[in-house]
């Protein structure tokens, strides 16, 4: 077992993990009552936000309309970072051009030629990262939308 990072470090990780070019994110999600509901989708970084895009008619744009939470995960089990996001606004892919290019540039695709489409941006609510369980103790990064550290 490696040794544990410090918070500073792991945030620094967190971050650069999610700025990653073409990185995925599995989604979870749900509508108030109904059964939970998980894909794997590209994800942005853009000003603090997670970003990704679907059809605005997907079992994921409808959980997050009825809902506006999920969880997310990104990378794998021995270096992973779960976030519980708030829905902030859901976005038609050509309503904003600042998003959509900063989506295109990071994403492995451009969701601008998809009719349809929409972005919505997650606000982080909490952040945790790991990667060993001597780091669980401190996992948490972020909590109630402030970082930590």
């Amino acid at each position: 077992m490696t040794e544990p990072r410090d918070r500073a470090t792991r945030k620094a990780d967190t971050l650069a993990l999610l700025a990653t070019p073409a990185i995925d994110v599995w989604v979870a999600s749900a509508a108030s009552a109904g059964a939970p509901h998980l894909v794997p989708l590209s994800l942005a970084w853009v000003d603090e936000r997670v970003v990704i895009a679907v059809d605005e008619t997907s079992v994921t744009a409808r959980n997050l309309a009825t809902s506006r939470v999920a969880r997310l995960a990104v990378g794998p089990s021995r270096d992973l970072v779960m976030i519980d996001a708030a829905l902030d606004r859901a976005v038609g892919v050509l309503a904003d051009e600042a998003l959509g290019a900063a989506y295109a540039a990071q994403a492995d695709w451009d969701p601008r030629t998809s009719p349809g489409y929409v972005f919505l941006v997650l606000r982080p609510v909490r952040i945790q990262a790991w990667r060993e369980a001597n780091e669980i103790p401190d996992r948490t990064l972020m909590r109630d939308g402030a970082w930590l550290v």
